[in-house]
């Protein structure tokens, strides 16, 4: 099976992403929650992108979505549709325990293939650090993952996602997504601290485009309001979260107010991270960081005095293969493992 070709796909709520483990990567924008019924032809346009394969490797996270009513519909739904896009093609589903699973398995047992990426990712950093004990910290559009390490191997105390959100080893706050509603409840304005509006006027993104995290995108209108992401629409954005306008919010507020979301958000990760590293026998002697955030990343390790060896996995890999990491490292594990498999 040395010549197997591998497509690996992780299927979320908010994102389609693909990789063959061999430097190709993909991921678009597909809002899961909205239109369901049209998977099947998002997948089928992202496998006809990319490079041949005979067999694909599924995760997801997309299970999750509001538009189905349970996770065994969603596992389901999405498997299904992954069915169609297949053909003759041989379909393999990532568990949380590393097995690969048919997809008639993975129906059989939801609960086991919903939300196991995370366990994917961390099996490949545990390839860069086989000794000692490490952290992976990936960060991205709408969660944050804080997996601990021990000689190569993911010690994480759950499996779930209400069982990670309990441990600390899943906060649902990301870079792009997360409603700044969600992290503050009041933002600094001249001096006095304003109650926000309960509506998603406003979200992470422009935070960080505001204070030059992330760079302007004028074609990307997965926003808020559906406006381009440049800075000046994303003062307007963080305006409204007060109910002002551009009229009485100048670029100074939004500063100030990014900055103080911010702050917020870091302080509220590095909660979860204190958690998680107590369990640990030590401090980590490396950190794998991973997704759109690997800035807040470093702020994090600063802030927690953790002076360890990070590798960036957006430096290793590049900054296309490292926003679809999971669907790459997912890819790598499987080509591994048929390689291994007697012919």
């Amino acid at each position: 099976m040395a010549d197997t070709k591998i497509l690996a796909l992780d299927i979320g709520g908010a994102n389609l992403k693909a990789a063959d483990g061999q430097g190709f990567a993909a991921s678009r924008f597909f809002p899961l929650w909205q239109k369901p019924q049209e998977l099947s032809a998002a997948l089928c346009s992202l496998v006809a992108d990319s490079p041949r394969a005979d067999t694909l490797a599924v995760t997801m996270t997309g299970e999750l979505a509001d538009c189905f009513q349970t996770k065994a519909e969603g596992v389901a739904q999405i498997l299904a549709a992954v069915m169609q896009t297949a053909g003759e093609r041989r379909v393999l589903v990532y568990a949380t325990d590393g097995r690969l699973l048919a997809p008639e398995e993975a129906c059989r047992a939801p609960l086991a293939v919903a939300a196991a990426n995370w366990h994917a990712l961390a099996r490949f950093a545990g390839r860069l650090i086989p000794r000692g004990t490490a952290l992976l910290i990936d960060l991205g559009s709408t969660t944050c993952d804080l997996i601990p390490l021990t000689d190569g191997q993911p010690v994480a105390t759950a499996a779930t996602d209400p069982e990670r959100l309990a441990s600390g080893e899943l906060v649902y706050t990301g870079v792009i997504r997360s409603p700044v509603c969600a992290i503050v409840s009041a933002l600094p304005w001249r001096g006095r601290q304003v109650p926000v509006a309960q509506e998603t006027f406003a979200t992470m993104y422009d935070v960080y485009l505001t204070l030059g995290d992330l760079p302007e995108n004028a074609s990307n209108r997965h926003t808020a309001d559906g406006r381009p992401a440049l800075r000046t629409f994303a003062r307007d954005r963080l305006a409204r979260q007060i109910c002002a306008d551009r009229t009485m919010f100048d670029d100074r507020d939004a500063q100030t107010a990014a900055a103080s979301v911010a702050r917020t958000q870091l302080s509220r990760i590095a909660i979860a991270a204190q958690t998680v590293l107590g369990r640990l026998p030590g401090p980590p002697a490396t950190v794998v960081s991973s997704g759109q955030g690997e800035f807040v990343a470093r702020r994090l390790l600063n802030k927690l005095a953790v002076n360890a060896n990070i590798i960036s996995l957006a430096e290793r890999l590049g900054p296309l293969v490292s926003q679809a990491a999971t669907a790459h490292a997912l890819a790598e594990l499987v080509r591994d493992e048929m390689q291994q498999r007697p012919h």
